[in-house]
């Protein structure tokens, strides 16, 4: 097995600097993840791929936030637009599942063409009364049957499609009333209430290859943050039953604060097997990427095992699935 770095990391821009190639050489990242400002079009999409690949000297695995909605960087003009999830759920109804399938069916299709590999979904969050405005509509149901319904099509859409799907926010992220991205949310349920719906999707869907973690205190659990804390991370292997990769949500989100370095290095002792470390500068990637160093071996093996789930995507006609899909949601794909 080849020895890859403990992180996920970004670019500066639409190509790599030489000093980002260099840097991504020596540091050996096992991934990266692209952003708005790392997107033009698509034939400068694929040679940026193709520049972080020949910088690590493999296929390494490209991620990307594509869920559709919000949260997507792949935009038009030449990429397709979709509908919130949760609008779309809705709109389909009792078709929801298939709808999902088709949808990251052809998500899946517009990001192997672009070179990328992964994406940062299904959303396995469950959209509750209280669930914060930035998590809301990107959820894929209000309950834990259409959630799982309706993620494990969205994931079997993309693993059809030669794309690795990233299950978040592992244990959930749902009941948060705070944007994780600017401070930390605390979700104080009793942990019966969160066995019986929050963490129920994930583990229902615990086969999957890969997740990320949820920056949010369960007081029920730990007092510290998912992301940081030994006791959750047992609870996601042990009782989740979690077995795929887990990669941590952007560790440069004001919901974790202190030291980046000291917080990656942490989020590895409390069990995740790789960080997520984006927007940030050059040096900081790099006081990241040494905090964390290469790969436990346990989270090694995991990586490989990733790994091997992506393949060629199947054969199939695309057109005829978006005009399927167009018909369940009476002509719509997008807001």
């Amino acid at each position: 097995m080849s020895r890859y770095g403990a992180t996920i990391l970004d670019a500066d821009g639409v190509s790599l600097s030489a000093d980002e190639r260099a840097f991504f050489r020596d540091v050996n990242p096992f991934g990266f993840i692209l952003f708005a400002r790392n997107i033009e079009e698509p034939e400068q999409v694929r040679r940026l791929c193709g520049e972080f690949r020949e910088a690590v000297g493999r296929e390494a695995l490209i991620t990307i936030d594509q869920e559709g909605g919000r949260v997507q960087r792949l935009r038009a003009p030449h990429w397709r637009e979709w509908l919130p999830p949760l609008e779309q759920a809705q709109r389909a109804g009792a078709q929801a599942a298939r709808s999902f399938y088709l949808r990251f069916r052809i998500i899946a299709h517009e990001l192997r063409r672009a070179g990328v590999d992964s994406n940062c979904a299904p959303m396995l969050d469950i959209g509750f009364d209280e669930t914060h405005a930035f998590l809301k509509n990107r959820c894929y149901g209000t309950d834990v049957k259409q959630i799982c319904a309706n993620a494990c099509a969205a994931a079997e859409g993309m693993l059809d499609g030669g794309v690795l799907p990233v299950a978040k926010h592992i244990p959930g992220h749902g009941r948060a009333t705070a944007d994780s991205h600017c401070e930390l949310p605390s979700v104080d349920a009793a942990l019966d209430s969160l066995r019986e719906q929050d963490f129920a999707p994930f583990k229902a869907l615990n086969d999957l290859p890969m997740g990320m973690t949820a920056h949010i205190r369960y007081p029920a659990l730990d007092a510290a943050p998912a992301t940081l804390s030994k006791p959750v991370m047992d609870m996601i292997r042990e009782e989740i039953g979690f077995e795929g990769l887990i990669m941590t949500d952007d560790i440069s989100m004001k919901a974790l604060s202190g030291d980046l370095g000291a917080l990656g290095r942490a989020a590895l002792d409390a069990g995740c097997d790789v960080i997520l470390h984006c927007n940030g500068t050059l040096a900081q990637r790099r006081v990241v990427a040494e905090a964390a160093g290469e790969m436990s071996d346990a989270a090694l093996a995991r990586a490989d095992a990733a790994l091997k789930w992506r393949t060629a995507p199947d054969d199939v006609d695309i057109s005829a699935l978006e005009e399927e899909l167009k018909a369940l949601l009476n002509g719509r794909l997008h807001g």
